[in-house]
């Protein structure tokens, strides 16, 4: 075994589910001695038929007490990884990074009342993740989830979204969920319609939320697509709600999804 050899495990792909031409979910076996906190990352790498390996980044959708590890993923037209990755069949081999990675995590934050993860496209994992894992529920009053897709068909993990609040590990604590899916480019009901930075800047994201976003009591994870981080980060500045770093607490973290 080579030294890079050690720095990995070689899984097996479970499940594969197609939701758009551009879009599907991975399930793939879990190494035991894998260890992530919820909102962490990993390193995954397929070998071409080349023999050589190439390695990308993704969040966990699954909780950290899974025995299996759920990815989601976009098809990048002439990509070189997502194009060997979305050729995977079930039974087929995935290599995982012994170490998880990332500082989208609850410990980000040392205090706050009402959470926020706003989320766009595949950027919804790690936040599918951290609600699948009973610390947020207990530490935080509110929840509010926040997903944008361009279309209602990329708007992925619907059922596990609803299901939610409702288990049982979770003692009664799923009231404090508020689901907010956004749609950008159709109308659609029971969907805000609109930019994040839009919905935020007309108010109508807390309106429908029945929150204010606030410096004193929210906390808000940005996920996604760079140019909504950075605008977003730029919007809740003027709010005073700035980056939470290792030396100086803050009220916002982020983490970009390309």
């Amino acid at each position: 075994m080579t030294v890079n050899e050690e720095k990995f495990t070689r899984q097996r792909l479970l499940d594969v589910q197609t939701l758009t031409p551009n879009l599907f979910t991975l399930r793939t076996t879990r190494d035991p001695g894998f260890r992530f906190a919820a909102g962490q990352f990993a390193r995954l790498g397929v070998r071409k038929p080349s023999g050589s390996i190439v390695w990308r980044a993704y969040s966990m959708v699954s909780a950290p007490h899974d025995e299996f590890l759920d990815f989601f993923s976009i098809v990048v037209p002439d990509g070189e990884f997502t194009s060997e990755l979305s050729r995977l069949e079930p039974g087929d081999e995935l290599l995982v990074d012994k170490q998880a990675f990332g500082f989208l995590t609850l410990d980000r934050f040392i205090d706050g009342r009402d959470l926020w993860l706003l989320g766009t496209g595949t950027g919804i994992a790690p936040f599918l993740s951290i609600l699948q894992d009973f610390e947020v529920w207990q530490r935080f009053e509110r929840i509010v989830l926040v997903y944008s897709a361009r279309t209602a068909s990329e708007l992925a993990y619907q059922q596990l979204i609803r299901e939610l609040p409702q288990r049982d590990y979770f003692e009664g604590l799923g009231s404090k969920l508020t689901y907010l899916p956004v749609v950008t480019r159709e109308q659609v009901p029971g969907a805000l319609n609109g930019r994040i930075t839009t919905l935020i800047e007309s108010s109508e994201l807390e309106r429908a939320a029945d929150l204010q976003l606030e410096p004193e009591h929210s906390r808000i994870m940005l996920c996604g697509n760079p140019q909504m981080i950075e605008d977003t980060r730029a919007l809740l500045k003027t709010r005073d709600m700035n980056l939470a770093m290792m030396r100086r607490p803050g009220q916002v973290a982020v983490e970009n999804y390309w």
